[in-house]
């Protein structure tokens, strides 16, 4: 599961002195030719710094070596497990990766979220959608950069919510919210991951320290209260999101309210 960046990425995304560092930098990871040039061909007039590299162990390298704020990967790769290039990225690194799909059935969807994807996009695509796709994983990754600093330490501070690991308080809009300990590790959980969808199972884990089949129906009332307890946001939206068939999110402050698939 994905759980961050990693901290040089982090500390590259955060430098504001005069350069935008990884920032604008991509990875196109494909076995297809042509669709390495094409994917170049309409980035590049965007403003992005596009690098291609075919698939194998060269390309996985290049993924994980620090260097670029995105990858795009192309699941469609010859050889092997569709997914297995994905699930090694996500275990080694917490770059964004936004992969690219022939196949755009709701298994091969929920899949890839599940192993970590942070984006699924089908081919053949728009080239201003794909454009509008990446800044959007960009702009939740750059805060996610900014939080990733924040777990380090004992307190997460995401928007108006405040946790102190240590001292197990929760603070909303700075208000005290009193939770049970339970709703409490449910929310370090979430807050943990922001912006990214957490598996049920692995909330259950976390929290219960039971196996997900035989508490789906208790998550669900703990994830009802914790909801009334910590009110809408900003915006009288929901905070925490639901993802169907996978599980949770705590949503991030620009994308509370908005609509979810």
């Amino acid at each position: 599961m994905y759980t961050g960046l990693d901290s040089g990425t982090v500390s590259r995304l955060m430098d504001h002195q005069g350069n935008r560092g990884l920032v604008d930098r991509l990875l196109i990871l494909s076995a297809n030719c042509a669709l390495r040039e094409h994917v170049a061909a309409h980035m590049a007039p965007a403003g992005f710094q596009v690098e291609a590299a075919p698939a194998g162990e060269q390309g996985l390298r290049r993924a994980l070596s620090g260097d670029h704020a995105l990858v795009l990967l192309d699941l469609d790769l010859p050889g092997g497990d569709r997914f297995d290039s994905l699930r090694y990225i996500r275990r080694s690194s917490g770059v964004p990766v936004s992969v690219l799909a022939t196949q755009g059935d709701d298994i091969d969807r929920i899949v890839a979220f599940e192993i970590g994807a942070d984006d699924y996009i089908t081919v053949p695509f728009n080239p201003r959608e794909l454009q509008a796709r990446v800044r959007a994983v960009l702009r939740r990754s750059g805060t996610a950069a900014r939080w990733a600093a924040c777990r380090l330490q004992n307190k997460i501070t995401v928007g108006d919510l405040t946790l102190e690991k240590g001292a197990r308080v929760v603070r909303c809009a700075g208000r005290l919210v009193n939770l049970t300990a339970v709703e409490f590790d449910l929310l370090r959980s979430l807050l943990e991951a922001a912006g990214r969808v957490v598996r049920r199972e692995d909330l259950v884990r976390a929290a219960l320290g039971r196996e997900a089949s035989t508490c789906v129906r208790s998550i669900n009332m703990h994830m009802s209260n914790l909801r009334k307890k910590l009110g809408p946001g900003g915006d009288c939206a929901g905070r925490i999101k639901t993802v169907r068939g996978v599980g949770y999110l705590y949503a991030l402050p620009e994308e509370i309210g908005a609509k979810r698939d």
